[in-house]
Order: structure tokens, then C-alpha cells, then sequence
């Protein structure tokens, strides 16, 4: 019954711009923009959607990724030392970038508005 996750959502405090650089660092295309103002825009790389909707008045809340919530979402890459020298090579920070168990690659960054992105390499899919 239950197919797969269609899209991840971020709540943001200007979707045009958080638009534009996920499309100018990772390649996303727009697949969806409602028009209105402010606009919601759902961008999608390979398979996967990102929605990008308006954000409310609340304030942002700081949190750890191990906080209790979404911590991340994960972009997988073929080449990750390509990957890493093409983000920095745009100016984008990466922490903690380690290898993990079984050849995993990993790295972490924010996004323009702060959120926790990842960047995978998986010789083995799961």
C-alpha cells in the first residue's frame, strides 16, 4: 500500500533564495513554483522532491542533529571527493566529513537557512 517518501518539506524564511542555491549547488531543478507570494517551490534532483514553503513568524530553534525531531537529509553522490572539491570549490563549508563503516563516505553542511544537509557516497546501496 505504502509506495515510498514522496518529498521532504523546509519551512523557509525566503523560498526564492533557498531555491535558487539548492538549483546552483546541487543541481536541482524547479519542478514546481505555485506563483504566489511568497512562493512554495518543490525542486527535485534524481528522483527526490524538496519542498520549499513559506515559513511562519515563529523564531528559528537551534538544535543538535541528535536532537529529538528530523535531524538531516542525505544527498547521495557517486565520487565524493569530487563532491567535497566541487562545494568547496562553491564556497560551502563542510564538518565532520569521516569515512564510516563498510566504505561509507559522509560530510555534513547547512544549507542557506541553516538546515542539516548530508552528503553520502555508498559503494553498496542498501
Amino acid at each position: 500500500m505504502y509506495s515510498g517518501i514522496e518529498h521532504t518539506a523546509i519551512a523557509a524564511q525566503d523560498t526564492t533564495a533557498l531555491c535558487q542555491w539548492y538549483c546552483e549547488i546541487f543541481g536541482f531543478q524547479v519542478a514546481y513554483d505555485n506563483k504566489k507570494t511568497p512562493p512554495t517551490y518543490f525542486v527535485k534532483l534524481g528522483s527526490g522532491l524538496l519542498e520549499l514553503i513559506p515559513a511562519g513568524d515563529a523564531g528559528r530553534v537551534d538544535r543538535e542533529s541528535a536532537d529529538p525531531g528530523l535531524s538531516h537529509f542525505a544527498i547521495t553522490v557517486d565520487d565524493f571527493d569530487a563532491a567535497v572539491e566541487a562545494l568547496t570549490a562553491k564556497g560551502v563549508s563542510l564538518k565532520n566529513v569521516r569515512e564510516a563503516s563498510g566504505g561509507v563516505k559522509v560530510g555534513f553542511l547547512d544549507d542557506l537557512e541553516g538546515n542539516l544537509l548530508q552528503i553520502i557516497y555508498r559503494p553498496n546501496p542498501l
